[in-house]
C-alpha cells in the first residue's frame, strides 16, 4: 500500500471511530435519561397513591412512611441527575479534544492540498507531463510514471473530498457540543429544583418524626399488633395451601401424602412456563407500588421493632382490580377470619395469592388468563389506602414476589 492510500484509509478509520464513539455516547445518555424518567414517574406515582387523597385521615405513622418513600425516590433522582450531568461533562471535554484534533487535521489537509496545487501549477503544461513520461529509460518506467500521474490526480480529488468531509464532521460535532451543553444546563437546573424539594421534605419529615417520638410506645404497640395479625393470617394461608395441595392430589387419584402437587403433563408444562417467566410477570394491579416488602426487616422508624412478611403489600388506586399475573386456575376463594377475601390461583405447582379483596369476580376451578380481573381491592375507610396483599408460593415454599414481578 502506497503512502497516499495509507493516509486515505487512516483518515477513514478516524472518521469511523468518531462516528462509533458518538453513537455509544448517545446510547449511554439514552439509558441514563430513561432511568431518570422512570424515577420521575415513580415520584408521580407516590404523589398520586400516597398523597393523592386530600381528606385522607392517615395516621401519623402512615404519613411518615409515605414521606420516607418519597424522600428515597427523590434522593435517587438527584443522584442520577448528577450522574447524567457528570457524564455529559466528561463527554463534552472528550468532544472538545476531538474537535481540536479535527481542526488540526483539517489544517494539515488544507496545507497538503495547497502544496499539491502549487506543484500541479508548476507542472501544469501537457508538454511537461509528456516529457516526464518520454524521458523514461524504458517502457516499464514510462508505464509506472503514467500510473503515478493518474494516482496523483486521483489523490488530489480525494484530498478535496476529505477536506469537505472534515468540515461536515466539525459542523456536526459543534452542533452536538451545543446540544450537550444545553442538556447539561437543564439537568443542573432540575437537580437544584429537586434538591430544594428534598430539603423541604426532610424538614417535613423531621416535624412528623418529632410528633411520632412523643407517643412512641403507642405506635410501637400498634405496629406489633399489626405484625401479630399479619402473622396469624399468613399461618392461615399456609394451612389452606397444604389442605388445597392434599385435596388436589386426592382428586387426581394420588394415594401418597405429599407437601407438593402431583403434576399432570399439562400442569408440569404450565409450571415450567411460569418459572421461565421469572422476573417478567406483570404486576397484580394496573398501577401500584410496594409499601411493605417481603421478608424480615427492622421497622424504618422504630428499629427496635422487627417486621416479617411472607408477601408484599401494594398500594393502588381506589376501586382497583387485582389481576392474575399469569394464566392458571382458581384453586381457592377464601374468606379469611379477620380479613377480607383472598383468591388463590394455581400455575402448576406455583400459587399466587391476592388478598384483601371485597368483591371477587371469579369462581373456584375457573381458568384465568394474565391480566384477568380477579376482584376489587379493599379501601380502608379510615386511612383511605387501597392495599393488596400479594403472595407467591411454590407448593408450600414462600417466595419473594419481587423476584417474579417485573421491576417490583
Amino acid at each position: 500500500m502506497n503512502l497516499m492510500n495509507l493516509k486515505h484509509w487512516t483518515i477513514c478509520f478516524i472518521a469511523l471511530f468518531i462516528g462509533l464513539e458518538a453513537s455509544a455516547q448517545n446510547d449511554r445518555q439514552k439509558v441514563l435519561e430513561q432511568q431518570r424518567l422512570e424515577i420521575l414517574r415513580e415520584i408521580e406515582s407516590i404523589n398520586e397513591l400516597l398523597f393523592g387523597t386530600k381528606d385522607q385521615k392517615s395516621s401519623l405513622l402512615t404519613k411518615v412512611q409515605s414521606l420516607d418513600q418519597k424522600i428515597q425516590s427523590r434522593e435517587r433522582l438527584i443522584r442520577l441527575t448528577n450522574q447524567q450531568a457528570n457524564y455529559l461533562t466528561r463527554e463534552i471535554n472528550k468532544n472538545i479534544n476531538t474537535l481540536d484534533q479535527l481542526q488540526q487535521e483539517l489544517k494539515k489537509l488544507k496545507e497538503d492540498y495547497a502544496a499539491m496545487i502549487v506543484q500541479s501549477y508548476k507542472s501544469r503544461s501537457e508538454q511537461s507531463r509528456l516529457m516526464f513520461i518520454l524521458s523514461s529509460e524504458n517502457f516499464l518506467q514510462a508505464y509506472k510514471r503514467l500510473q503515478y500521474m493518474k494516482q496523483y490526480s486521483q489523490f488530489r480529488r480525494e484530498q478535496g473530498l476529505e477536506i469537505e468531509q472534515r468540515k461536515q464532521e466539525l459542523r456536526a460535532l459543534n452542533e452536538l457540543l451545543l446540544r450537550q451543553k444545553s442538556e447539561k444546563e437543564q439537568l443542573v437546573i432540575e437537580s437544584r429544583a429537586a434538591k430544594a424539594k428534598l430539603d423541604q421534605e426532610r424538614k417535613d419529615q423531621e416535624v412528623l418524626l418529632a410528633e411520632l417520638k412523643k407517643d412512641e410506645r403507642t405506635y410501637t404497640a400498634q405496629i406489633k399488633e399489626r405484625q401479630k395479625e399479619a402473622t396469624r393470617i399468613e399461618r392461615e394461608i399456609d394451612r389452606l395451601i397444604k389442605e388445597a395441595i392434599a385435596a388436589a392430589n386426592k382428586a387426581s387419584g394420588s394415594v401418597t401424602k405429599s407437601a407438593s402437587f402431583e403434576l399432570t403433563p399439562e400442569a408440569e408444562a404450565l409450571a415450567a412456563d411460569f418459572k421461565n417467566n421469572k422476573g417478567r410477570l406483570i404486576w397484580p394491579v394496573a398501577k401500584g407500588r410496594v409499601i411493605t416488602p417481603f421478608g424480615k426487616r427492622k421497622h424504618p422508624q422504630f428499629p427496635n421493632v422487627t417486621q416479617d412478611h411472607n408477601g408484599v403489600e401494594i398500594i393502588t388506586e381506589k376501586r382497583a382490580d387485582a389481576r392474575a399475573v399469569f394464566a392458571g386456575e382458581v384453586l381457592q376463594i377464601q374468606q379469611l377470619k379477620g380479613a377480607n377475601k383472598a383468591v388463590y390461583v394455581r400455575h402448576g405447582n406455583y400459587i399466587t395469592i391476592y388478598n384483601n379483596l371485597v368483591e371477587v369476580k371469579v369462581k373456584k376451578g375457573q381458568r384465568v388468563y394474565a391480566k384477568q380481573p380477579l376482584g376489587t381491592v379493599f379501601t380502608h375507610p379510615t386511612t383511605g389506602q387501597t392495599l393488596l396483599k400479594f403472595f407467591v408460593y411454590q407448593n408450600t415454599q414462600k417466595l419473594n414476589p419481587a423476584d417474579w414481578i417485573y421491576k417490583m
